[in-house]
């Protein structure tokens, strides 16, 4: 399998070059080539300016009977952006710069120009000193004089310069103790407004942990307060309320907290419902006498006042339950049930 990518080429054993037609083509044949403007230029047809690094498709082509040093001269047209007027300009290996033929004017030749008359100036010295060996004397006293004035011009200036500086050292030196000393003040500032914050910040988280201790001692307090004193559901029939609360609902002070069975189901401590479900067992001495029971229960103007006071004590004498309601009422009740039964 043959390569993708080709270098070598295949010649046959009977491959002549002498057989090969020669192209023979003008020496001053033109190609065409894509260049830049190599400095600024202006057209002398209609003074369009054409700046340096402008890209012109110009056509080159070698001058005939001129070289420098065996490197020949190329020379190039182009033309104008705005008239189409044909520039001319060539290649100048000598100065390894380009040298402008027709068509246009160079600009900003300035710099260009004082080199040039400087490399004539030092060419035109050499020639004279190459001939002339007292020229050469000369020149060279010349330039030690101009040497020796330059050094005295510039001792010169020196010593106006120390005479007019007066320095003051002891101003200095104060004014370096002083920014020392600013320094020093300024990082003990620093410092003091350092531990202040960091004292600050102790307090505060000293304050924070006391207020949130009392918070939690005030928490578990109440925790504690509203903990029910029973053991047995069943005990709220038979426990007592506390006067204090009664006393503050009555006068209208500030009522007692509402619970939620006493809001839902209704009140269990009052003395009419509690009075309707307990009865206390009487005594047998009650239960074989009822009748001064029922006339202290109910007095009249009859004859029955005339009873036994040591009964009629008794039988006017209220019956307390646990929870501290009356049972008078109870007992009415009961020995009418107990007459009843008996007739």
């Amino acid at each position: 399998m043959s390569e993708r990518k080709v270098l070598n080429k295949y010649y046959p054993p009977d491959f002549d070059p002498a057989k090969i037609p020669k192209l023979k083509l003008p020496k001053d044949r033109q190609y065409v080539v894509r260049l830049m403007a190599p400095f600024n230029m202006r057209c002398k047809t209609c003074g369009e300016y054409i700046y340096k690094g402008k890209k012109f498709n110009a056509r080159k082509e070698t001058v005939m009977n001129e070289l420098y040093m065996g490197l020949p001269i190329f020379r190039f047209y182009i033309k104008c952006t705005r008239c189409l007027a044909e520039i001319t300009f060539k290649t100048d290996p000598e100065n390894t710069d380009y040298a402008m033929e027709h068509g246009a004017t160079r600009n900003f030749q300035a710099e260009k120009l004082i080199e040039e008359a400087e490399k004539r100036v030092v060419q035109e010295r050499e020639e004279e000193e190459l001939n002339n060996p007292m020229k050469v004397l000369e020149n060279r006293t010349k330039d030690s004089k101009m040497e020796m004035e330059v050094l005295e011009n510039l001792q010169e200036l020196k010593e106006l310069n120390q005479r007019q500086a007066q320095v003051d050292f002891e101003g200095m030196i104060d004014r370096y103790k002083d920014q020392e000393k600013r320094d020093k003040e300024r990082e003990k500032e620093e410092d003091e407004r350092e531990t202040k914050e960091m004292l600050d910040r102790a307090l505060v988280k000293r304050i924070r942990d006391s207020d949130s201790d009392s918070e939690k001692e005030e928490e578990s307090s109440s925790s504690e307060s509203k903990k029910p004193s029973t053991d047995k559901p069943t005990d709220i029939l038979t426990t007592v309320k506390p006067a204090e609360s009664q006393g503050t609902s009555a006068g209208g002070v500030k009522k007692a907290k509402v619970e939620s069975w006493e809001r839902s189901v209704g009140t269990l401590g009052c003395k009419a419902a509690l009075g309707s479900l307990v009865v206390r067992k009487k005594p047998a001495a009650a239960v074989n006498k009822p009748r001064p029971v029922a006339a202290a229960a109910a007095p009249t103007s009859q004859t029955d006042s005339k009873a036994p006071p040591a009964d009629s004590n008794n039988a006017s004498k209220p019956v307390t339950t646990q929870n501290g309601s009356s049972s008078l009422s109870l007992l009415g009740a009961y020995s009418d049930s107990d007459s009843d039964d008996s007739e």
